[in-house]
């Protein structure tokens, strides 16, 4: 199973910086991002969550954000799509990195989550 990797930020400067570092390590992967309003201000847009959801070639999704209503938007989105996305409430930069590198070498889910929860956020 190829997964893909989600990144839903409230900068699109962040979003773009976090895919660039991520895809040096895992260049196969597919990596979308949503960074931003519609308006490319700092803010969130399920449009642009939705857009990058659709984009994304994964087979399912791992998905990172950074504050509440990237997080709000993002579990609007899981209610209304049929991809199979996982969310994960961890450090964004950290968190990515982690579960791109291993989905990267087709490391099984449940090892890429036993991973990610030291960077769980409380």
């Amino acid at each position: 199973m190829k997964y893909g990797i989600l990144i839903v930020s409230h900068s699109p400067k962040i979003a773009a910086g976090v895919k660039d570092l991520i895809s040096q390590a895992a260049p196969d992967l597919s990596i979308t991002t949503a960074g931003g309003t519609d308006e490319d201000k700092i803010g969130s847009s399920l449009e642009k969550i939705q857009q990058a959801v659709d984009d994304n070639t994964g087979d399912e999704i791992l998905a990172f954000y950074d504050l509440g209503s990237s997080k709000m938007n993002l579990e609007m989105l899981l209610e209304m799509t049929d991809k199979k996305i996982h969310k994960y409430d961890v450090a964004l930069v950290e968190g990515a990195y982690t579960a791109a590198t291993l989905a990267e070498v087709e490391t099984p889910l449940k090892d890429i989550e036993s991973n990610l929860k030291p960077l769980k956020i409380k």
